[in-house]
């Protein structure tokens, strides 16, 4: 008699090719979106795949990880999706007091984390800002930034990637979300440790944002497929497309998340405590 051989899921392997194909954006939508995925799939070797799909997203995995040991899945699920729900909203608050009138603001990629404290900012602290960002190669976050943005009526400037410094130049402040934060750095889209170098270089305050869940002791960096960046059959030529990098904490100001708006060591330092 053969042994029946189980049939893929059709949903689950649908949520597993939108979070790695980039359809699913931000560290927090992946996140919920592996939960989703969990859920239809709660085994180990479908925790395996759901987080191979993205392995520089430590706030999915330590959500995967929880719920594996968990005796209700679905209610421990229900529980952390209510707990990151009400981190993303201290977080919005806190983030969005730093937005002063008038303020150019400067912005990397496409953090949900920081277009929610923009967009607070704006319906209610009712602030006129503008937003500059860049196009971010090679599929052009920046654009759905600009978009999701300018419903909200935020005005947005918008360059190719090798204008950020001139962009930077003219901001206030400048903005990221995080993948991943790690006891000396923070991982977030590429380009982000070049821009936060400049901004240190023009005095301009620098701030990561994004929920203290996202920390992790081991970390590591998604490399993307090439074909992302060109689809070259030449034999010469040898594409590469490295998808995050690491920002040492000594460039930035500050880490904005639930826990309140401190600087690295003080994130750190409490984050850790939390834990033990």
């Amino acid at each position: 008699m053969k042994k029946k051989v189980k049939k893929p899921n059709k949903r689950f392997e649908k949520i597993l090719q939108d979070i790695k194909s980039i359809k699913v954006q931000g560290a927090e939508n992946v996140a919920k979106a592996g939960i989703k995925a969990f859920l239809i799939n709660p085994t180990k070797q479908g925790a395996k795949k759901i987080i191979s799909t993205r392995p520089t997203e430590p706030l999915m995995q330590n959500a995967i990880k929880l719920l594996l040991k968990s005796k209700n899945q679905k209610k421990d699920a229900e529980k952390f999706l209510k707990k990151l729900k009400k981190s993303h909203e201290a977080i919005t608050k806190k983030g969005a007091s730093l937005i002063r009138k008038d303020m150019n603001v400067y912005v990397h990629c496409h953090s949900s984390t920081v277009m929610d404290i923009l967009k607070y900012a704006k319906k209610k602290r009712k602030k006129d800002f503008v937003v500059y960002t860049t196009e971010v190669e090679p599929i052009l976050q920046g654009h759905l930034t600009a978009k999701d943005l300018a419903k909200s009526r935020i005005k947005v400037i918008i360059s190719p990637d090798l204008a950020a410094e001139h962009a930077l130049k003219k901001c206030d402040i400048f903005l990221f979300g995080a993948d991943a934060y790690t006891k000396n750095a923070v991982a977030n889209k590429l380009g982000t440790s070049t821009l936060s170098r400049l901004a240190k270089l023009h005095k301009i305050p620098r701030y990561s944002c994004g929920v203290s869940t996202k920390f992790t002791n081991k970390l590591k960096i998604e490399k993307r497929p090439a074909k992302e960046v060109w689809k070259t059959k030449n034999k010469n030529i040898e594409v590469k497309n490295p998808a995050f990098d690491k920002t040492n904490y000594k460039f930035l100001t500050g880490i904005i998340s639930e826990i309140g708006i401190l600087t690295p060591k003080q994130f750190v330092k409490k984050v850790k405590t939390k834990k033990n």
